[in-house]
């Protein structure tokens, strides 16, 4: 019994020392969050606007709250649009003297890079210079680097640059082996989200759109590369297919790199650039503090309000991702703001739940009685996040956006063979003949695929009716292109699902003048979460676990499982749902 009382006796007293723990731990996170709201950063005379490998580049508030337990670094997170104010403030900024790109690897969408690289080429305008080093570059840092007046490479180092591909996983026989049955409903050839639980191959059709996608981003960028490089189009395709870029001394003899030099050789490059002394100190600032160093009171006087939409969309009021309940309180908030006299809607999302997307475009369809609505895309904004770009006064896509998808499909997931192989059978007992249309161990029945079919069809026509109201096309037109086949900006531009190519700010300029503004501030939603709401968020034990599977096995591999394992992915539920990300790693 002496033994029971001292073992609840411990219980007891370590809960109590934990709760301490957490106290602390918790006001201590309110102290250093409150220390860094503060704008009390400096920018010193001969100062260089420091782009690395801290910088992330987030399309949207909502990226950066992913809740106590997420281990990145989230103070270097840095919204694509306060970026390029930062570099165009910069370009008249006294004390600022150039750029220096010095990032390996960049976290960033390729819609972010082509703005970073538009505001950096624009920059140079200034007379200002703009220099970049790599060890081991990515890619897409090389594509940012390459905009450089120089680019330096350290002589142990190698340029990852080899044109884009894209790997489709299959899991037909997966569910075969194990007996998982699979009834997929779908509406287009194009729709290929479905593909990797009914085929074990790429579709004629799918390799069709994947090829054209491919083709003209990679266009798109490798001709900016090579004339930012002043390296022949030929030639430039050649160093590619031949990986040049990855032996250090190819890299600098095909004109990948300007000279190849240790990183404190660069430093005191540009120390003699600026003409500093030798006891004088290289004052290089990054983004995210230089955005800090100077702020605007986004809530006096008129305002453009950017609403963002990023990720997934679903139905319900998380925070992250796409919400329809949250974002219908959004939408409202901004419709009745008296000081918010226009709305750029910035969409960067796949899409996701037919039915959430549905009540989000009503909402916006309700704004735009009230006050001018333009949408904006970012890297995706295909089949729901397409949709739901329908209530727009004008869309502007980025050239290298992945838009369009219209289509609609279902997956249903069932469990029959695996249950049976292993002595699990089940029956039933109705009231009605369709009460039980659909079970997990017992699949869909005829009558249930009939009528989920027809809910699909019916989700399509609905979907192509927005589409032919807001592009003033006929249905037969958008039956055409749609289908849910994706296309970049530039295609979607040639064939009128969208209006403009253009960037955020061209279209909050445009947004603007539509509203008859001269002088405005641009203000961001959602608002960031406050110290106490970040604490207390997702702090569930499912969440933590996605979190620490994810940062162990990295964010590829664990968009992969997820494919397999997730119930999100297999809900019955009618989506409109791209099939696929592109990215330029």
């Amino acid at each position: 019994m002496k033994s029971f009382f001292k073992n609840v006796l411990a219980n007891i007293v370590a809960i109590v020392i934990l709760c301490v723990v957490f106290f602390f731990f918790f006001i201590i996170m309110l102290v250093f969050s409150a220390m860094g709201s503060e704008k009390s950063v400096a920018v010193k005379k001969n100062s260089v606007l420091t782009i690395n490998l801290k910088t992330n580049i987030i399309d949207s508030p909502t990226e950066e709250q992913q809740g106590i337990f997420d281990i990145r670094d989230q103070s270097k997170n840095v919204l694509i649009y306060d970026a390029i104010e930062a570099i165009n403030k910069a370009k008249t900024d006294e004390n600022i003297k150039g750029i220096s790109i010095e990032a390996d690897y960049l976290s960033a969408g390729i819609t972010q890079i082509d703005d970073l690289r538009n505001a950096i080429q624009d920059f140079k305008k200034s007379g200002k210079f703009v220099y970049a080093y790599g060890n081991t570059v990515s890619q897409a840092a090389y594509y940012l680097g390459s905009v450089a007046d120089q680019y330096y490479l350290n002589p142990a180092g190698m340029i990852e640059l080899k044109g884009l591909a894209t790997e489709v996983s299959f899991f037909k026989d997966f569910a075969d082996k194990y007996g998982i049955g699979i009834e997929v409903i779908r509406h287009g050839k194009f729709k290929s989200a479905v593909e990797p639980f009914i085929r074990n191959e790429i579709s004629p059709e799918n390799k069709e759109q994947l090829s054209t996608l491919l083709n003209d981003i990679w266009k798109n960028t490798s001709s900016r590369m090579a004339a930012s490089r002043k390296i022949d189009t030929a030639q430039f395709r050649t160093v590619v297919d031949s990986l040049y870029g990855m032996i250090p001394d190819l890299g600098l003899k095909y004109k990948l790199a300007d000279k190849l030099i240790q990183k404190t050789e660069y430093d005191r490059m540009m120390r003699t650039k600026l003409n500093l002394k030798e006891d004088d100190k290289l004052n290089k600032i990054s983004l995210g503090k230089y955005i800090d160093s100077y702020s605007d009171d986004e809530n006096s006087g008129d305002r453009v309000a950017v609403l963002y939409a990023s990720g997934s969309i679903n139905g319900g009021d998380d925070y992250n991702d796409i919400h329809s309940e949250k974002y219908i309180k959004y939408i409202k908030d901004l419709q009745d703001d008296d000081k918010v006299k226009a709305v750029v809607f910035r969409i960067n999302s796949p899409g996701g739940s037919a039915n959430a997307s549905d009540e989000i475009l009503f909402e916006l369809q309700q704004l735009k009685k009230k006050k001018p609505l333009v949408v904006s895309f970012g890297d995706y904004a295909a089949s729901g996040g397409y949709y739901i770009a329908m209530a727009a006064d004008k869309i502007y896509s980025e050239p290298n956006t992945l838009t369009g998808s219209i289509g609609v499909f279902g997956v249903i997931p069932y469990f029959k063979d695996i249950a049976n192989k292993n002595g699990i059978r089940s029956d039933i007992v109705a009231t009605n003949p369709n009460s039980q249309y659909y079970s997990t161990l017992n699949g869909v029945s005829p009558y249930g695929v009939n009528m989920i079919t027809r809910s699909v069809e019916g989700t399509y026509k609905r979907f192509v009716h927005f589409v032919t109201g807001n592009r003033k096309k006929t249905f037969e037109q958008i039956d055409n292109i749609g289908g849910g086949r994706v296309w970049s900006g530039v295609r979607a531009k040639q064939i009128g699902l969208v209006d403009e190519l253009g960037t955020l700010n061209d279209a909050i300029t445009y947004a603007a003048q539509k509203a008859g503004l001269k002088s405005y501030n641009v203000a961001s939603y959602p608002k960031k979460m406050t110290p106490f709401e970040q604490i207390f968020k997702n702090l569930n034990e499912d969440d933590i676990s996605a979190r620490v599977v994810k940062n162990k096995i990295g964010k590829a591999n664990y968009e992969l499982l997820e494919q397999i394992v997730e119930e999100r992915k297999l809900q019955s539920e009618v989506k409109m749902e791209m099939p696929y990300q592109i990215k330029i790693n």
